[in-house]
């Protein structure tokens, strides 16, 4: 297995260098180690949000009713569901 280490730069304050560099000694990491647990961290978020439904209480009613109350089949879904059975055959 081949492994690549990609680098990724950017520009920052000495502000806010600084900062990074103190939380990064603070954590026993070293500044690199430091930003790259961060923004995986970060990123790792943002995309698990990513993947949430979020409903109100309103519209979680909504839905848990009708998945548990099913309503009947219309023609349209009939018919859909029996040109599906003759189309996999």
């Amino acid at each position: 297995m081949i492994i690549s280490n990609e680098r990724i730069t950017a520009r920052v304050s000495e502000q806010i260098k600084q900062i990074l560099t103190d939380a990064a000694d603070l954590t026993g990491a070293t500044l690199n180690q430091f930003l790259v647990q961060a923004a995986l961290e970060k990123a790792e978020h943002i995309i698990e949000k990513d993947k949430l439904i979020q409903l109100s209480k309103k519209d979680a009613e909504v839905f848990f009713g009708a998945f548990e109350n099913p309503p009947e089949p219309n023609v349209k879904l009939l018919n859909a569901v029996k040109n599906y059975r003759v189309y996999i055959k």
